[in-house]
């Protein structure tokens, strides 16, 4: 089993099966790729793989979803776990929740729905080479 994980996190299990798939094509069994389909979920998760001793590497998440925005998500996961990077998936944030999930959540990059799987691949190797975040803004 991999020492590293990406946890993904959507409320629509279809989106969660589509960004699990790409990755995996992508990064093979580098990586453990985990599912939450709300942010509470989703911080559990992270909790029980570093009780594991599976590093957490890597979050991507949705912006709309229920409880919890991504943004404030990001920021949670940012003040508990500051070593996670972090990627936003979204089709409706505002300029706002998008500037917070950058600047508070310390997102690399802010994709825009729907995604290329090929941007995706990228954003999360930039996420990993990277010294600096490099952002982008959503698409149209």
């Amino acid at each position: 089993m991999p020492d590293k994980a990406i946890i993904l996190v959507d409320d629509e299990a279809i989106i969660l099966l589509a960004i699990k798939r790409e990755l995996r094509n992508h990064f093979g069994d580098a990586f453990l790729y985990e599912t939450a389909l709300d942010a509470a979920r989703a911080m559990e998760i992270i909790e029980e793989l570093e009780a594991e001793g599976v590093r957490v590497v890597l979050v991507i998440t949705d912006w709309l979803m229920p409880g919890i925005p991504g943004d404030e998500f990001l920021v949670r996961v940012r003040r508990r776990h500051p070593d996670i990077r972090s990627i936003m998936i979204t089709g409706q944030a505002k300029e706002d929740a998008v500037r917070r999930a950058i600047d508070d959540g310390g997102a690399f990059v802010v994709l825009g729905k729907p995604w290329n799987s090929e941007e995706l691949a990228k954003a999360v190797e930039r996420c990993f080479s990277a010294e600096d975040p490099i952002r982008s803004q959503p698409g149209p």
